[in-house]
């Protein structure tokens, strides 16, 4: 991580890459989501090597933002790596302390609980909680599941397909789709990404993926 550090350090510096110099944390923040979607894409791709080199790019973003806010002096990556370290020790107290835990369940609430002890000092509503950055399918699972909204009775009365009325009424049945699907376990983001590959995948004459897409935390 050290020399990743210090080649962003070069790349940042007056006599660096002109690009690299003039980003800040806003400008870099489609970057950030890019290159996530595309480790994402490598992930499901199931290649190794396709892997390592995508989540290298989620890599380099931290990297980026860290030498950025270096040189504001507002923080520094080992800020980043203490934070994470420490985060990590306080939601596990079932291995680095002496809570005992049934299962997996009894360890996400745990870590839910914690979670939400940590922000007692500057609560935020459940909507909040959920970022806006995320893709619009994920976030629509994501704040049903925090604000338990209730299904539109007329909207689950229409057979899917049925004529659209302009582009509130689609992004109500685009609503309804993503609460059904999180509600009967599976993430909308994931499944129509896995969906649209497996289509692309046989146009070009490749089998399909049948791996199943899996509600995400």
């Amino acid at each position: 991580m050290q020399e990743l550090l210090e080649i962003m350090r070069t790349l940042r510096a007056p006599d660096g890459c002109p690009w690299d110099r003039e980003q800040t944390h806003e400008s870099l923040r489609p970057y950030l989501l890019e290159e996530a979607a595309e480790a994402v894409d490598a992930l499901a791709s199931g290649d190794p090597l396709t892997m390592a080199d995508e989540l290298g790019d989620v890599l380099l973003q931290v990297a980026f933002h860290a030498v950025i806010a270096e040189e504001a002096g507002t923080f520094a990556y080992d800020d980043v790596e203490r934070a994470i370290v420490e985060k990590l020790r306080r939601r596990h107290p079932h291995v680095f302390a002496d809570v005992r835990v049934a299962d997996a369940a009894h360890v996400v609430r745990n870590w839910q609980a914690i979670k939400a002890e940590e922000r007692a000092g500057a609560p935020r509503s459940a909507a909040e909680r959920v970022p806006r950055s995320l893709p619009a399918l994920r976030r629509a699972a994501a704040l049903d599941r925090a604000l338990d909204w209730p299904l539109d009775a007329a909207r689950a009365a229409r057979p899917i397909g049925a004529e659209l009325a302009g582009e509130d009424d689609l992004a109500g049945a685009l609503l309804h789709l993503a609460q059904l699907a999180r509600r009967a376990g599976i993430d909308p983001e994931l499944a129509l990404r896995d969906h649209l590959e497996a289509r692309t995948r046989e146009e070009r004459g490749v089998a399909p993926s049948n791996e199943p897409a899996g509600e995400g935390g």
